[in-house]
């Protein structure tokens, strides 16, 4: 099968378009046949090699967190699929490789595509969507009746955050440039934050949540508008900072 691969961690080097052997798979596993693939910063980061300390990863590599596509062969141990079914998936780490034709995926990974949305729309949800909701409910154990602070709402993972918050019963604010003010208000935000013009930190206290994703001048600037005993949540892997790490779950 045709697929993008790289051969080493490179910021410059592009992706090479290449003949690969197609995914046999697992008894627990699906085998996709790709018909979107979503991109994220998180590829391009393990592209210039900022996670090979972490994610130990081997060459070539074909990168790709977010898949949809259609079920064309299913393992002996798979229940909950079968050929045919239009599905969308954020395969595990170790596992990836959306930038193909052909992915195999445990089948715990992997959930039905909606059938009101494109498969294009489907591969644009499940990484940043995971992110959302393991910052929030496994990482900031959300209650109902929040008030939480979502940077760069008008972002792949801001725009899941602002609908997921005011899902779940918060009053919600984020900062926007203000052409995007309308999205992010009919998104759910309460209250939107011209960064280009506006300091949030003058204009925001007593949050009890807040979603990190910029630098370490804003995630410091973000503790300071916290209630006492609020959390930050960051995903973002560039900030070594002396905080109390208590107020701070780190991730990406």
């Amino acid at each position: 099968m045709k697929a993008y691969t790289i051969s080493r961690y490179s910021k410059k080097d592009l992706l090479k378009l290449s003949e690969v052997d197609r995914p046999a798979i697992k008894p627990n596993e699906v085998l996709i046949e790709i018909h979107a693939a979503g991109i994220n910063q998180l590829d391009a980061k393990i592209k210039s090699g900022e996670f090979k300390m972490m994610l130990k990863y081997q060459m070539p590599l074909v990168l790709g967190h977010d898949v949809a596509g259609v079920v064309i062969e299913v393992g002996v141990d798979v229940k909950r699929f079968k050929v045919g079914d239009e599905v969308y998936s954020r395969p595990s780490d170790y596992h990836i490789g959306g930038f193909a034709e052909f992915i195999a995926v445990d089948q715990a990974d992997v959930a039905l595509k909606p059938k009101n949305i494109s498969m294009n729309e489907a591969a644009s949800l499940p990484l940043v969507a995971l992110t959302v909701w393991q910052a929030f409910m496994e990482k900031a154990h959300f209650t109902k009746g929040q008030k939480v602070f979502i940077q760069a709402g008008s972002g792949g993972v801001g725009t899941i955050a602002i609908q997921l918050a005011k899902h779940l019963g918060a009053t919600v604010a984020t900062t926007a440039s203000r052409g995007n003010f309308e999205l992010v208000k009919n998104l759910g935000a309460d209250v939107a934050i011209d960064y280009r013009t506006q300091d949030f930190e003058n204009q925001l206290k007593d949050y009890d949540l807040v979603l990190n994703s910029q630098d370490s001048k804003t995630l410091e600037k973000s503790l300071r508008i916290l209630r006492p005993g609020g959390k930050v949540v960051s995903i973002s892997v560039r900030q070594i900072l002396l905080l109390p790490m208590k107020w701070v779950c780190h991730g990406y």
